[in-house]
């Protein structure tokens, strides 16, 4: 039956000979070496975000009085909880080592020149975009760490000329950390962050298709 309705998809659509041509038989410059992998380790390390996040997302309350006891849950009472939580958090912390080491060897290639200064560009938003991940995930456990953590970093734009305080009372909702400020981070994390990651990772990948991947020095 699922093959029937593989035919019919093909058969209207002819997207295997589209995913054949621009992927299998896609044409890729010669001699490339292991650091060209870094930035498909990158992306594969957001895909692992998004599956563990929208696992845990079936749990976790975004609220004062749920969000700890319900990542304690996640964490200690859910089948397999451990192990979703475990692969979120490194995964975290492996897209930040991944994508700097994908971006140093764009600089150190000089893949950001002509014609490739959009890559660039786009790939600098997208590391920006994945603190902002970080940042807003830390607070989401609501524990203590995480709550004067977030508690300096919310405070540190108020030093921007003109617009500081804007900042500050936009992500803490009011004079003090509290509800607000965790529906604000759990919004920015669940919805915002990634409508804007996936608007840059299309235009990042179409980009790389147009002009090709930059051959090695």
């Amino acid at each position: 039956m699922f093959g029937k309705i593989i035919d019919l998809l093909e058969e209207r659509f002819t997207f295997k000979k589209s995913l054949q041509e621009d992927v299998f038989e896609h044409k890729v410059p010669n001699k490339l070496n292991f650091t060209f992998c870094f930035g498909g380790l990158t992306f594969l390390m957001f895909l692992l975000l998004v599956a563990t996040g929208i696992a845990m997302l079936f749990f976790y309350v975004p609220t004062v009085d749920h969000a700890f006891t319900s990542v304690e849950y996640i964490t200690f009472d859910l089948p397999m909880g451990n192990v979703i939580r475990g692969v979120h958090h490194w995964s975290a912390n492996g897209i930040i080592v991944f994508i700097c080491l994908h971006m140093l060897r764009v600089v150190v290639y000089g893949a950001y020149k002509n014609p490739r200064e959009f890559h660039w560009i786009s790939g600098v938003l997208l590391f920006a975009v994945t603190l902002g991940f970080g940042f807003t995930g830390y607070l989401l456990p609501w524990d203590q760490k995480a709550y004067w953590a977030t508690n300096v970093g919310v405070l540190m734009p108020k030093g921007v000329p003109f617009i500081g305080d804007h900042i500050v009372s936009f992500l803490m909702g009011g004079s003090n950390i509290g509800a607000l400020t965790l529906s604000r981070f759990f919004a920015l994390h669940i919805a915002v962050l990634p409508l804007i990651t996936a608007v840059f990772l299309l235009a990042h990948f179409l980009m790389i298709r147009r002009t090709g991947v930059a051959r090695p020095l």
